[in-house]
């Protein structure tokens, strides 16, 4: 049982189409990725629902011209990390996007420093 090397960069789906969604700005592919009661965790703080992860993006995320390059990626068990450069009007930087996937959906990312 072989888990996924970091250096050949695969993204598993559902993560794989939500960064796309992310990148192209696609905000209807990415509120869908979400399982109903998903959740996002950015730096502690918890936006949970559709309803609240839109508000977050609106001024955080997608609403703020983001784009995830991802450098780095770890499957462990389900969870599934990847480090990358996010760049955007509100933060820049290294950050690592954990993504909890639950029935071809995520039900939640956590986002801290990467």
């Amino acid at each position: 049982m072989s888990e996924q090397q970091p250096s050949e960069q695969h993204i598993p789906e559902p993560i794989a189409s939500f960064i796309a969604a992310v990148n192209g700005h696609d905000e209807t592919a990415f509120l869908e990725a979400f399982v109903q009661g998903g959740y996002v965790d950015d730096w502690g703080r918890i936006f949970r629902g559709r309803d609240e992860i839109k508000a977050w993006s609106d001024k955080e995320f997608l609403g703020a011209n983001g784009t995830l390059d991802v450098r780095e990626v770890e499957v462990e068990g389900h969870v599934v990390t990847g480090v990358g450069d996010w760049r955007s009007s509100h933060a820049n930087g290294l950050s690592s996007f954990e993504f909890v996937p639950e029935e071809g959906r995520i039900a939640s990312m956590t986002i801290r420093e990467g």
